[in-house]
């Protein structure tokens, strides 16, 4: 062990030695200029290699070279190392700076955003313009080899669509006869352009002879003057076409660069490494090529497949510009339904570089064939625009009412005439702004009749209220009564209305009939919050029977009812609300049986869908149904405010009761509602029936002709009048043989028994309507 310490004494004086005098040539040759690489020679890790190598392990002595020198203390240790690195450091760091200089240098550059981005942006448009000249020399090889009727032949072939491949059959036929005449048109053509020319080289000079001859004999000018100013002219056209030829021999580089940048950002896109987080303006373009790119990165087999053979896809209408964005119709490879294509919209979004709510892929005209239409970047912030009637103007409800405009930017109009609308979204998304558009536009009408109700404290349509004939705001039973009591109106009005049609021999309600003044005119209801009334407890059953009449049975004699709910359910709406109401609105809304409420049944599944909408985003934007020939479209709604401070209904209001008073007609009211009638079924039961039993299969027709314009009579049949006798007045009618007679002195005895319960003070209590429950 001893010999151990002793190596160890030797060794590390030894190196203190050779340190030392490294250390200090080194300081002298730094100063000289000279630069050794004393941190490689003097590299702690390989010194302290040095002692483990002598001492090893568990104190045993290995074989090693023994270098004489004393164990230090651990302060003589420390000592020595602190005096070493300050005569040292210095060496060292001179001799490690160039090295790390270089390398900080190397991520500096790295780093550097700005030069990151112009690298990449000169890569970017140097693979632009070399895309161009690939798209240019395909296009002139596709030209020489009819590549385009070669590709398109194929892929009929490959959906097997026999009609379309002898179509383009046909086309390449035509195209090579057409070619082949060319070709044998050529030399004509050119013994054509030699006639001409020496025609010319032969007629100008000729001509010039004579007006030199001329000007002579007239003695207006020289022989030789005519020909000298026309050789001065012969010289300033060289010169000027030799300059002009210049100048585009110079700027020809540039033009063919501009030509082929244009080209390639029209043809393709740029590797997604070449565009910097930076570059928010580019925008990728949207062609063939590049819808094609986004379909087959979905990963459907089908198009994968068809795709990696070679095929092209059949564009019946190529990608073109429509309004803010580009739209396309593809006919997709066998076994693709455009469906399919409709549920993976996010991620085709995704390939064409675009936000979800940019891409709208529906189902066209077929099954397999998909209408695409993606909007410009950042086209949709725009929204609709202001109010086109904010200035002036008014409106006929016969050829719509303006609504908003399409994504494509056009402005679009709701129908009205013969139609009902349901409109419906998630609570802050639009749907009172829009119902507030489609009663503006018809208010602005004057020959139409508003009624709104609103079984809720809102002030939505607050400023309506002096267009209105029939107004109700408020969710309490009084509220709720009222508005049934209004659509029993409105169905009796649409009953009586009928009749009118009859009279008139005309099918349905138009502008010339309306314009008469005979009791057809359009009226429009719009039932707010609708769920709200749909369910009451009390009068929610009438409510939804009257408005289901209303809306199956309105349409050709002029009425036109607006359902607007974020309820959108089968249990909060009826069903027959739902399947006949032919407009349909829908905003953002969270499932699929929303989305099918509003915009009709199965829609979701052939990618019509509100729920692609982004709540908050979309805000004032909801897929339609009905608008248009389509079978759907994205409308941004206009807007009008109510707030107080920037009441925009106040000033068109006052417009359209100024249109009515022009025209000379009365002024709508909500105080002039006429009174409801009512009827006492057990009294009118008293004054039919005599002394004797009658089958209850008898007593409607009785009723009927004892009040043949009461309503709930013309429907009313012996089960129902017994059920209803059974639920409100408590009289079962028994089975006798079948016929279930009804007894005259058991409703007598009704009568009496009711008339007694409701005390001497109140001895006239109508009974229940028959109808009611």
């Amino acid at each position: 062990m001893n010999t151990n310490h002793d190596n160890v004494h030797h060794l590390h004086d030894s190196t203190r030695d050779r340190v030392q005098d490294e250390v200090q040539e080194d300081v002298h040759d730094t100063e000289s200029g000279i630069v050794h690489e004393t941190a490689e020679r003097i590299d702690p890790t390989e010194v302290h290699g040095q002692i483990q190598d002598a001492v090893h392990g568990d104190g045993e002595v290995i074989d090693a070279e023994v270098i004489e020198g004393e164990v230090l203390t651990e302060e003589e240790s420390a000592e020595l190392d602190r005096r070493l690195e300050s005569r040292g450091a210095l060496v060292v760091r001179r001799a490690m700076a160039p090295a790390r200089v270089a390398k900080s240098a190397a991520v500096a550059v790295k780093s550097h955003e700005p030069t990151v981005k112009v690298g990449k942006a000169t890569l970017r448009h140097t693979w632009t313009v070399v895309q161009g000249a690939e798209s240019f020399a395909k296009r002139a090889w596709d030209a020489s080899t009819m590549g385009v009727y070669r590709r398109q032949i194929k892929a009929a072939e490959a959906v097997g669509d026999r009609e379309a491949l002898k179509e383009w059959a046909d086309r390449k036929e035509m195209a090579t006869e057409r070619r082949h005449r060319r070709l044998m048109d050529l030399p004509r053509l050119f013994i054509g352009l030699v006639k001409v020319l020496a025609a010319t080289l032969i007629g100008i000079p000729l001509a010039v002879f004579v007006i030199a001859v001329l000007t002579k004999l007239t003695g207006n000018g020289s022989f030789t003057g005519v020909w000298l100013g026309f050789f001065g002219v012969i010289g300033f056209v060289i010169a000027a076409v030799t300059f002009v030829w210049g100048l585009f021999v110079m700027a020809l580089p540039v033009l063919l660069v501009l030509a082929l940048y244009r080209e390639g950002k029209r043809r393709a896109e740029p590797p997604n490494w070449l565009v910097t987080t930076g570059d928010d303006t580019y925008e990728a373009t949207v062609d063939e090529s590049t819808i094609a790119r986004a379909l087959d990165a979905l990963r459907i087999g089908n198009i994968t497949r068809y795709l990696k053979e070679g095929y092209k896809l059949q564009f019946i209408t190529p990608a073109r510009q429509l309004g803010r964005g580009t739209h396309a119709v593809v006919r997709l490879p066998a076994g693709v339904p455009a469906a399919e294509i409709g549920k993976r919209r996010t991620d085709l979004a995704t390939g064409l570089h675009r936000a979800a709510s940019e891409v709208w892929p529906t189902v066209g005209d077929e099954a397999g064939i998909l209408d695409l239409w993606v909007a410009d970047k950042g086209a949709l912030a725009e929204g609709a625009g202001p109010y086109p009637l904010l200035e002036g103007g008014l409106v006929d409800v016969f050829k719509g009412i303006p609504a908003g405009r399409t994504l494509r930017g056009d402005q679009i109009y709701m129908p009205i005439t013969g139609r009902n609308t349901i409109v419906g979204g998630a609570p802050e998304q639009g749907k009172s702004s829009a119902a507030r558009i489609a009663m503006m536009g018809v208010a602005l009408d004057p020959t139409a009749e508003l009624r709104i109700w609103v079984p809720d404290m809102n002030f939505d349509f607050e400023r309506f209220r002096p267009r209105c004939s029939r107004y109700v705001r408020g969710a309490d039973d009084d509220s709720i009564r009222q508005i049934r009591d209004d659509l029993k109106e409105l169905f009796e009005e649409m009953q009586s209305r009928g009749d009118l049609l009859d009279r008139y021999e005309i099918p349905e309600v138009d502008r010339k009939i309306a314009d008469k003044n005979v009791g057809l005119h359009v009226i429009v209801a719009l039932l707010e919050e609708a769920h709200v009334a749909y369910n009451h407890a009390e009068y929610g059953k009438e409510i939804s029977y009257y408005a289901t009449q209303i809306v199956q049975l309105g349409r050709k004699r002029g009425i036109h009812l607006i359902t607007s709910t974020q309820a959108p359910t089968a249990t909060s709406i009826p069903r027959d609300i739902t399947r006949n109401s032919t407009n349909g609105i829908a905003f953002y809304v969270a499932d699929h049986t929303a989305n099918d409420a509003l915009l009709g049944q199965g829609a979701y599944k052939q990618g019509i869908r509100a729920t692609d909408l982004i709540a908050g985003k979309d805000r004032g934007t909801a897929v339609t149904r009905g608008f248009t020939a389509s079978r759907s479209e994205i409308v941004q709604w206009y807007f009008l405010s109510v707030a107080k401070d920037n009441d925009q209904i106040t000033p068109l209001i006052d417009r359209a009761l100024a249109a009515i008073k022009k025209r000379n007609m009365p002024a709508p009211t909500d105080n002039d509602r006429p009174a409801i009638e009512t009827r006492d079924l057990l009294a009118d039961l008293d004054e039919v029936l005599e002394t004797d039993l009658v089958a209850i299969a008898d007593v409607p027709a009785l009723l009927k002709r004892l009040a043949p314009t009461w309503t709930p009579y013309q429907t009313l049949t012996g089960k129902a009048l017994r059920e209803i006798l059974a639920a409100d007045y408590g009289i079962k009618v028994p089975s006798t043989g079948n016929r279930y007679p009804l007894d005259p002195t058991t409703i007598r005895n009704a009568i009496v028994l009711r008339e007694r319960d409701a005390g001497a003070t109140d001895d006239s209590a109508p009974g229940a309507d028959p109808i009611a429950s």
